[in-house]
């Protein structure tokens, strides 16, 4: 049972990293609306059946969000994310026949895998939003910040039955490891709102913006949360000043969380239970910077735009790890195995064979 919920759980982990990835192939390609409508695509089940809609919509709209190419990308991306679905029914069930029998020692967490499943359903239900409310950024934004929570719960999974609950050398890094998540989560959110508003290239030069070290900057219609892509909320175009502003925002909060991964990441190096997650977490801050250097001076090429998404996706799991090997265990019973083993105290010395002669 273990092992099919394993491989299930790694399956399901591969989906979801492939989802968020391919979510900003949809998004940075313009194929949000390549089927206006939701579940299907002009009420068929393939964009094979809707040929005739999608090719009218096209010859009235030849640069419009509506084509072949883009319908297939939209429902590509839903068909993986209606399979990953059926994959997290089937851990959930697998948890809760695992959580009754009685020669698993230390069944998945059913409660969380529960959950799990509930939160798949809302992201459903924000990727229907997507679309019928016409890609308004807070939404967009939402369901990308819904991904990577998904994300995170399945790495929660998987550290809960993939090796120990606590790894004692590791518990300094705890404070930091948790501030690092909260931080990078902010940053994540950041992006996705730069992403979803086109507000890359906003400023294409590193480290000043525009010529500037403080460009002119529209703050409160850039943060103006509900509204529709591309105008303020009073119905006028946004104004290039309030990209601007998002695109600041998003860099420099970027210089705080590499401050706090980096040094999580250098203590990490020093912490041998965690030496190897301190090379990922610098091998993913540099590919993090790498992609959005390219991203400022190439105009925001494809590659690079999925990459530092991804690489964001990556950031997140190594830091959750880490802050999991850091929890300090509950005092009222030892620190468990994932695998089920429980440490036993060290058995008592050997008495001696024979007693001292008078």
């Amino acid at each position: 049972m273990k092992t099919v919920y394993s491989r299930l759980l790694l399956f399901a982990l591969f989906l979801t990293f492939d989802l968020i990835m391919f979510g900003a192939f949809v998004r940075i390609t313009d194929a949000g609306l390549g089927c206006p409508d939701w579940p299907g695509c002009y009420g068929k089940a393939t964009p094979l059946g809707a040929l005739d809609s999608i090719r009218a919509e096209a010859a009235v709209r030849p640069d419009g969000p509506v084509t072949v190419f883009k319908a297939w990308v939209e429902m590509l991306h839903r068909y993986i994310a209606a399979g990953l679905g059926l994959i997290v029914i089937g851990l959930a069930v697998a948890a809760t026949r695992a959580r009754r029998d009685p020669a698993v020692k230390r069944p998945p967490g059913v409660w969380l895998a529960w959950f799990t499943l509930a939160w798949i359903i809302l992201q459903g239900a924000f990727g229907a939003l997507t679309v019928t409310l016409k890609l308004q950024p807070a939404i967009v934004t939402a369901h990308l910040l819904g991904g990577m929570v998904l994300f995170g719960l399945l790495v929660a999974q998987w550290s809960r039955i993939a090796g120990p609950t606590v790894m004692h050398d590791a518990q300094p890094l705890r404070l930091l490891a948790w501030v690092a998540l909260a931080v990078l989560f902010v940053q994540i959110a950041l992006g996705g709102w730069v992403s979803t508003n086109y507000a890359t290239l906003a400023c294409q030069s590193f480290p000043g913006c525009q010529g500037q070290w403080w460009p002119p900057m529209d703050f409160a219609r850039g943060f103006e949360l509900w509204r529709p892509l591309g105008v303020s909320a009073d119905g006028r175009a946004l104004p290039f000043q309030a990209l601007t502003a998002i695109h600041m925002v998003h860099r420099l909060w970027a210089g705080l969380a590499f401050l706090l991964i980096g040094w999580l990441a250098v203590r990490a190096l020093s912490t041998p239970a965690v030496r190897l997650y301190g090379q990922l977490l610098l091998a993913l801050l540099a590919l993090q910077a790498l992609t959005g250097l390219t991203n400022v001076f190439l105009d925001w090429p494809l590659v690079a735009a999925v990459a530092h998404t991804g690489g964001a996706a990556g950031l997140l799991g190594v830091v959750l790890v880490v802050a999991f090997a850091s929890a300090v265990p509950s005092p009222a019973r030892p620190a468990e195995s994932r695998f089920g083993h429980t440490p036993q105290p060290d058995a008592p010395p050997r008495q001696a064979a024979s007693t001292l002669r008078a």
